[in-house]
């Protein structure tokens, strides 16, 4: 079973989160101690995909 670590897309540094490859996330809210910005990302066979979330 590969893993692999779930980059931050802001900054592209190493999150305290691995996935495995049959990992499945939906509405997942990613935080990066780095930047320390929160994104809303999906998971699915190691491809991580940013939630736009629309403006109020």
């Amino acid at each position: 079973m590969r893993t692999e670590w779930i980059r931050c897309p802001i900054c592209g540094s190493k999150t305290r989160n691995r996935i495995r490859e049959d990992t499945i996330l939906k509405n997942y809210p990613l935080y990066c101690p780095k930047c320390k910005q929160e994104v809303l990302i999906e998971v699915k066979d190691l491809q991580v995909t940013v939630i736009k979330e629309p403006d109020a």
